[in-house]
C-alpha cells in the first residue's frame, strides 16, 4: 500500500498507467477513489496520481488544523514521491481550490489546471444560505436511506434521478466517495473550516501562462455556474464550459464527456508547450 509520510500526517496515493502525469485532487468529504471513472479510462494513455486528502480515507492528518496551502503543499509532495518535474492537475470542488494553490505556489511544476465544479474564492464554497444549509441538513437527519437520497440529490440532476434506481445508485457511488453515503466523515468540518479562510481570487492572474480548463456543471446547487465564470474570467486566457444536464457529481455521472474533455486539454496543452519550446 503507497504511503507518503509526513511530519503530521500520512497520505494513501495510487500511481496508475503510463504516460504524461496527471494530479488527480478531490473535494470535502471524498476519497481519491471518486476518481475511478477518470483514472480508469485516462491511465490508459496518462501516468495517473490519485490520493486521499489527509484526514480522510487512508490518509491520516496529525495536525492542529487543517488550510488549503497546506493539502496544495501535500499535493506537490506527491508529486515530488513520485519523481515528476510537473504534471497536469485536475481538482474538483474543493479539489479545485488546492489545484489553483498548487498553480500559485509551483507554477512551473503545472503542465495544466483542470477545474470541475470549483469556485474563485473558498467563502463561496463553504456559503451559509438557507438552501445550502438545508440541503446539508438533509444528509445529516432522518433515516439512513433518507440521507443517502438526499446526498445523492446534492450529487445528481432530478432528471438524472428519475431514471435511476436510488438505492443501486447509492450502492453503486458509495465505494467510489469512500463511504456509505449516508456518512459523514469528521474530517468535513475541518475542509468547509479550511475553504471558508482560503481566498486567492487577487492572485489568479499569475495562472495566465497555465492552459486552463473551468469546467461547470449546469444544475450544480454547491459550485454554481456564475462561481465558474468567474472563476474562469480571474484566469486570462482560460476556457470555460458548462456542462449541460448534470451536477456536482458530473464526473460520475458523465465520465465519458470529462474524460474526452480532460484528454484533450491534456494533449492540446503538452502540444503547445513542446511548439513554445
Amino acid at each position: 500500500m503507497p504511503l507518503l509520510k509526513l511530519a503530521d500526517g500520512t497520505l494513501y496515493y495510487e500511481l496508475t498507467g503510463q504516460g504524461p502525469p496527471v494530479l488527480w485532487i478531490q473535494g470535502t468529504g471524498v476519497c481519491g477513489s471518486a476518481w475511478e471513472p477518470q483514472i480508469k479510462e485516462l491511465s490508459h494513455d496518462f501516468q495517473c496520481l490519485g490520493f486521499d486528502n489527509r484526514g480522510i480515507g487512508r490518509s491520516v492528518d496529525n495536525g492542529p488544523s487543517l488550510s488549503i496551502e497546506q493539502m496544495a503543499r501535500d499535493a506537490i509532495a506527491l508529486m515530488d514521491a513520485a519523481g515528476w518535474e510537473s504534471a497536469h492537475v485536475v481538482g474538483h470542488s474543493m479539489g479545485g481550490l488546492i489545484a489553483q494553490q498548487v498553480a500559485l505556489e509551483a507554477p512551473s511544476r503545472v503542465r495544466s489546471l483542470g477545474l470541475l465544479c470549483t469556485f474563485a474564492k473558498g467563502p463561496e464554497a463553504a456559503r451559509l444560505t438557507g438552501k445550502v444549509l438545508l440541503m446539508g441538513l438533509r444528509t445529516r437527519i432522518g433515516t439512513r436511506a433518507m440521507k443517502r437520497q438526499a446526498f445523492l440529490e446534492m450529487l445528481f440532476p432530478a432528471e438524472y434521478l428519475q431514471s435511476q434506481n436510488s438505492a443501486e445508485l447509492a450502492a453503486r457511488v458509495g465505494p467510489m466517495i469512500g463511504r456509505d453515503l449516508a456518512d459523514s466523515p469528521p474530517i468535513m468540518m475541518k475542509q468547509l473550516s479550511a475553504m471558508r479562510k482560503y481566498d486567492a481570487a487577487g492572485k489568479l492572474g499569475h495562472l495566465a501562462s497555465i492552459p486552463t480548463l473551468v469546467a461547470s456543471a449546469q444544475s450544480d446547487p454547491i459550485a454554481l455556474t456564475s462561481y465558474g465564470e468567474g472563476l474562469a474570467a480571474r484566469i486570462q486566457g482560460s476556457r470555460y464550459l458548462v456542462i449541460p444536464n448534470s451536477s456536482h457529481g458530473v464526473t460520475i455521472q458523465l465520465p465519458e464527456v470529462i474524460n474526452e474533455l480532460l484528454r484533450t486539454h491534456f494533449v492540446q496543452a503538452d502540444s503547445d508547450s513542446r511548439s513554445r519550446g
